[in-house]
């Protein structure tokens, strides 16, 4: 049996966590930048090991920062500021003077895979204490970017940064791009409107389905201080279009997307147990990552089944098989909630329900704690980590989901001690590179099929149809636009659109889609 005393001195161990918030409308509204909202979080994460933390802070020799929105695409506008190096602006805030700082390419599973990496550099003997952390000041940035008296973010501090870039190969493209596929939520609507078909759900089953996987997070919001949305709401409200619920891209309407106008900051304390003994950090604050697994899917047009993520799930177990345990062995779950389809994607494969009563989120998640940029589950770790403490030999689970079900990292927590143990991401990411992916074609003529597809809304009213379709004559895939009143209203029907005849015509780099009558090729009228 492992225990403290047993253990290398260079197990990583998670010692200290912290949040922030700074809600627009709360009575101790202070504006705070996103590099103050962080150093907030870390703040509280130095005093959360327990030891003095001016001590731990001068020890410190790695930070890493989770890129802000404002920062995650080249010429994103930042309309109050922003330092030029944030993890050394945060740092500087703290007391820390640290060796290496770290800015980390974009997506949801940043901060899941920092703790991964660093936890793993601890225990090569490459570091001995690291201090991650990620903030957004969204809510901050809209409310004032016009006031006359807005506050200036703008820092220069220099020094030395390892800027990984924006991570964005494979999301974007030119041919996606063109055809309409820009957005989150048209990208994500594609997956569940798969997956309703596959479970051959009719409209409002599913929309019910999704209010009812949803509806058990707003109550978990509406306990937690930090939450940017704390209002219960029932299933039936989630799921049901209003002036106030309007679509945003079929399924969704807007209370079953993420949130990103919120002001928010959360940070993570790694160290070696050698570091945690020298610092004075007691062990009854010390916890453990016993699973972890980082895996990329395929490219959106590139995967064989667009209803699941199976990267996502093949992270999800392998973290599970590392950590010895099933999911039956969770006390805690904190599955990263942009959209329905990025929980249920997990909670079918763990054989989940929507009441499971441990439940699916411990901060609320993203559409009502907040969506905070890339740094959600950096919240969803620290709230683990107090969870773990609270109930010493329980395991927790946490699921940070990048990109369109593009990017997992999975860890399992507890205090129970443990070794390091490495995964074998590399090796189960060589699998999913040679899993059978269709033909994908930019340039699509004639007859086809609907595969999945979408209806995006504007605020205006305004609809244009997004469909991924398969050609009759090959069999390839290509993406493609409408603005067709009779395809969109096809798209929006009660009847099910997928499987559905369309023809689809090319000119300029766009692919255009036109409904059929299925076996006859033309339109009501000879249109």
């Amino acid at each position: 049996m492992t225990t403290p005393s047993t253990l290398d001195p260079r197990t990583p161990v998670l010692v200290g966590a912290g949040q922030a918030s700074d809600l627009v409308d709360g009575p101790d509204y202070q504006r705070l930048s996103p590099v103050e909202l962080a150093a907030a979080a870390a703040r509280d994460a130095l005093a959360d090991s327990g030891a003095d933390p001016a001590a731990v802070a001068a020890a410190v020799d790695t930070v890493a920062g989770v890129r802000q929105f404002e920062i995650s695409l080249p010429g994103a506008p930042a309309p109050l500021g922003r330092s030029d190096n944030y993890p050394r602006s945060v740092a500087a805030r703290l007391g820390a003077d640290p060796a290496r700082a770290i800015l980390e390419v974009a997506g949801g599973q940043s901060p899941q895979h920092l703790v991964t990496e660093l936890a793993g550099t601890i225990a090569a003997g490459r570091g001995e204490v690291a201090l991650v952390f990620g903030s957004e000041a969204i809510s901050t940035a809209r409310h004032l970017a016009r006031a006359e008296d807005r506050p200036d973010f703008t820092e220069t501090v220099g020094g030395d940064l390892e800027d990984r870039g924006y991570g964005l190969d494979g999301l974007i493209s030119d041919y996606t791009t063109a055809n309409g596929l820009t957005d989150a939520p048209s990208q994500y609507a594609l997956f569940d409107n798969a997956r309703r078909a596959r479970l051959k759900q009719n409209r409002a089953e599913y929309a019910l389905g999704m209010g009812e996987l949803f509806a058990p997070f707003t109550r978990v919001a509406a306990a937690n201080p930090h939450a940017a949305s704390p209002t219960v709401r029932s299933a039936e409200e989630l799921a049901s279009p209003t002036a106030t619920n309007r679509l945003i891209a079929e399924p969704y309407p807007r209370y079953l997307v993420a949130r990103d106008q919120v002001n928010l900051g959360a940070a993570v304390l790694i160290t070696s147990v050698a570091a945690a003994r020298r610092l004075g950090i007691p062990e009854d604050r010390w916890v453990f990552l016993h699973g972890h697994a980082d895996l990329r899917e395929r490219d959106l047009l590139d995967r064989g089944d667009l209803s699941t993520g199976p990267a996502s799930v093949m992270a999800t177990r392998h973290a599970l098989e590392v950590a010895g345990i099933g999911a039956d062995d969770l006390t805690t779950l904190d599955l990263y909630s942009c959209f329905p389809i990025a929980v249920s994607n997990i909670a079918d494969a763990l054989e989940l329900p929507a009441d499971d009563p441990r439940g699916l989120t411990l901060t609320g998640g993203l559409p009502f704690f907040g969506g905070a940029g890339n740094n959600y589950s950096m919240h969803a770790i620290a709230e683990t980590v107090a969870r773990m403490r609270r109930e010493p030999g329980a395991y927790g689970f946490v699921g940070a989901n990048g990109g369109t079900l593009s990017k997992y990292s999975a860890g399992v927590y507890s205090t129970i001690p443990t070794s390091w143990r490495d995964d074998r991401s590399a090796e189960l990411q060589a699998e999913v590179a040679a899993w059978p992916a269709p033909e994908v074609v930019e340039t699509a003529e004639g007859m086809a099929t609907i595969e999945t597809y979408t209806v995006k809304h504007d605020r205006h009213g305004a609809r244009t149809g997004i469909v991924v379709g398969r050609l009759d004559a090959t069999g390839a895939r290509f993406l493609a636009t409408t603005v067709d009143e009779y395809t969109l209203d096809l798209l929006s029907s009660d009847e099910e659109p997928i499987g559905s005849a369309v023809h689809v015509t090319s000119a300029d780099g766009v692919n255009t889609v036109t409904a059929t009558i299925t076996g006859q090729g033309d339109r009501p009228g000879g249109r």
